[in-house]
């Protein structure tokens, strides 16, 4: 039994308002995180965490940060260091770690193909 679903104007013309305050508050937001993050590259340093507290309010600032071997040259620096078994269609991560572990290879040696990313995350929080 299919159940019948009505659409209407005015659910249209509702979906559309709501779609623009949505896109106008996060560009609202974005601009309130930038501030926030200026805030804390001035009084921390940069990609650096921070947190500070205004009244009933906590501000935080978390980083967080990723690792990722590059692709191609991992694989090409893997080939001359004839470890061809660290290689799958792409670095295998959790065997160049094991590796690099048991001291097969040194981490120095992949240096370069790595890829390091930082993101920042702000969270406001209302304490009670």
């Amino acid at each position: 039994m299919k159940k019948e679903i009505l659409l209407t104007r005015e659910m249209l013309a509702h979906y559309v308002e709501l779609s623009k305050k949505k896109k106008d508050i996060e560009a609202e937001l974005d601009e309130l995180k930038k501030t926030f993050n200026e805030f804390f590259d001035e009084t921390v340093g940069k990609r650096l965490k921070g947190e500070v507290v205004l009244k009933d309010y906590k501000l935080q600032r978390q980083i967080r940060t990723t690792e990722k071997y590059d692709t191609e040259s991992t694989v090409k620096r893997l080939e001359e260091l004839h470890l061809n078994d660290l290689i799958q269609k792409s670095p295998d991560e959790k065997k160049i770690k094991s590796a690099i572990h048991l001291g097969i290879l040194k981490e120095e040696e992949l240096a370069e193909c790595k890829a390091v990313n930082t993101s920042q995350a702000i969270y406001v929080k209302h304490i009670d």
